[in-house]
């Protein structure tokens, strides 16, 4: 499984690149406008690029499909691993339909049903985003959606990557792995709580003590 970075902060971003196992970020405009970057939102695109050197998702802000294709290109030239971000509406779909025959590859995002999944793949979409702890939030598996598209997608011959988001914690991330999905993509915060264990903790206070011992 691959780990995406969903952030906009590019401490944040450097301080996770540092251990080497970063494969990428996604970004949003929330997260942007948070940092309050939004005027310089092609520059930051690029910083991050040049520092995780992987997939960097970059959102549209159109919500008409061919504003959608002219914001998508734009962003594209940018650097060659921006993939172009796109909401699961019927103006998205038609812009992701233009936009992968070109060659640019597009993260569909806002995923909450099966279906929807499988409209994106059928457009070409590199990446379909499945919303999990939104799906948590209102008493609804995000889990159970993940492999329910896993298990279509695995009927066919589809090449486009289960990108699972809005993840809240590591068993979000654990269970993703075990279902087989591609990437996970998560909170600095949550990248730091898949290195903590209570019992590692533990474990390493007790070989200090025991050396002392000698």
């Amino acid at each position: 499984m691959k780990f995406f970075i969903d952030s906009a902060n590019m401490q944040e971003i450097r301080a996770a690149a540092a251990f080497g196992i970063v494969d990428g970020v996604t970004t949003n405009p929330s997260l942007v406008s948070k940092e309050g970057n939004q005027e310089g939102f092609e520059d930051l695109i690029k910083e991050i690029c040049d520092v995780v050197g992987g997939p960097v998702s970059a959102e549209v802000l159109s919500t008409e499909y061919s504003l959608m294709v002219s914001e998508g290109k734009k962003l594209a030239e940018i650097n060659e691993n921006v993939v172009v971000k796109l909401p699961m509406t019927e103006d998205g779909i038609k812009a992701t339909r233009i936009l992968s025959d070109d060659g640019i590859n597009v993260n569909v995002t806002l995923i909450f049903s099966p279906s929807q999944a499988l409209v994106a793949a059928k457009a070409g979409a590199a990446y379909v985003s499945p919303f999990v702890g939104r799906l948590d939030d209102v008493s609804s598996s995000g889990m159970d959606l993940v492999l329910d598209i896993c298990e279509i997608y695995g009927h066919y011959a589809y090449e486009t990557k289960i990108l699972v988001a809005s993840v809240r914690h590591p068993m979000h991330i654990a269970e993703a792995a075990r279902m087989g999905a591609d990437v996970a993509t998560f909170p600095y915060k949550v990248f730091t709580q898949l290195f903590k264990h209570p019992l590692t903790d533990i474990g390493l206070e007790r070989f200090i003590k025991d050396w002392g011992k000698t």
